[in-house]
């Protein structure tokens, strides 16, 4: 199913609503685009321009309030947020600012703290003069941190927001399976590129906003160079990192394959990949941490002298493409059910690297693989 029943929305914002109490905050304001998504389904592409800026308030109690561009309250009037209070954008002169300190004094009272996002993988949405300008604006109210409310609450996912994980990693598993109709020895590493994101807009992909890869002898260079011109031959390592979205969630995993038969190297450290991520999987339960995951891996990859520099090996997945946790060994980051990882060792080989990811999800028990599993051998095309 498409979107999300309002009482998935008003879950969240009762969750939220408790934190608050708890860090004793008045308000939460919320500047971009997974933010104001979290609370009110609202999914456009118009993100990818930076002239507007969009604000959504979360109060002490109530419903969201959103204060957003005129050229966005039709869309926004479609989801459950019923207060609905827009300007005309782009203003040189007043982009909103004077409405939403407004909207935020009608809704908190003069000694608040209002809370917006601050750590790790977050930032304010708005010109920093603007920022400035409404918190004079603001008064005796202050703008603090969010407690990591937000990071708390998108950490654990719901059903219903793992079934569209779970649907978006299918979706790119059915284009990996086709990958063999589009790369070989002789066809350029960008036609591979342009053809593979096909694949996935075929198999149900909404869009494809992310993908890396790259293909060399016995390996590649790095993960996120742009596909360059040159034709795959024989003995070339093709690598495609994924992450696709299907109704505003992301998959994030990627597939290898030999071009022509693989050297035993190539082999041997393919193999110590995928070790690595199924120990790592063994032990994502409960009460492990992201820590204890890295350490997982890296154990296994240890053993072959073969750090990369990647510095993380996984990371989180939801709405955006990588989330909180990260899997280092200083993010000590408890698992709950419901979180979705990546695991993502990578190895050194013969002066290139191969890397290797798949999609989890932390159960009450055992894990559960989103990504179709694949096993140690490497694919021949």
């Amino acid at each position: 199913m498409r979107g999300f029943d309002t009482a998935e929305f008003q879950a969240r914002l009762t969750r939220a609503q408790d934190k608050m109490a708890e860090a004793g905050l008045s308000a939460l304001l919320l500047t971009t685009e997974p933010e104001i998504r979290y609370f009110t389904g609202y999914l456009t592409r118009f993100w990818e321009s930076p002239t507007r800026p969009w604000f959504l308030i979360v109060p002490a109690s109530g419903k969201p309030i959103a204060v957003i561009p005129s050229i966005g309250a039709a869309l926004m009037g479609q989801t459950w947020v019923e207060d609905i209070r827009s300007w005309s954008a782009p203003d040189l002169s007043d982009d909103g600012v004077s409405l939403l300190a407004e909207t935020l004094s009608e809704v908190t009272p003069a000694d608040a703290a209002i809370g917006v996002p601050d750590g790790h993988e977050t930032h304010v949405r708005m010109p920093m003069a603007d920022l400035l300008r409404l918190q004079t604006l603001l008064g005796s109210r202050r703008v603090s941190g969010d407690a990591g409310i937000l990071r708390t609450l998108r950490m654990v996912k719901s059903d219903a927001e793992l079934s569209k994980i779970e649907t978006a990693c299918a979706i790119a598993g059915r284009a990996f399976q086709r990958v063999p109709e589009i790369a070989g020895r002789g066809v350029s590493i960008n036609q591979v590129f342009r053809q593979f994101q096909m694949l996935c807009l075929e198999e149900g992909a909404d869009w494809v906003p992310y993908l890396a890869g790259g293909a060399e002898q016995g390996g590649y260079t790095d993960v996120i160079s742009p596909a360059p011109e040159s034709e795959m031959s024989n003995g070339d390592v093709l690598m495609l990192d994924t992450g696709l979205v299907w109704d505003g969630y992301f998959c994030d995993y990627d597939r290898n394959w030999a071009v022509g038969a693989p050297t035993d190297a190539v082999r041997r450290a393919y193999v110590a990949l995928i070790d690595a991520s199924d120990n790592a999987f063994q032990i994502a339960r409960p009460g492990a941490t992201a820590s204890d995951l890295f350490h997982a891996m890296n154990d296994v990859l240890s053993r072959h002298n073969a750090d990369t520099g990647a510095g993380r090996l996984g990371h989180g997945l939801g709405m955006s493409l990588t989330e909180w946790p990260s899997l280092i060994p200083s993010d000590h980051t408890v698992l709950e059910p419901g979180m979705v990882l990546t695991l993502e060792p990578g190895i050194a080989v013969g002066g290139k690297i191969l890397v290797h990811e798949e999609n989890i999800v932390i159960n009450d028990g055992a894990p559960r693989f989103l990504s179709p599993r694949v096993g140690p051998e490497l694919p021949v095309i």
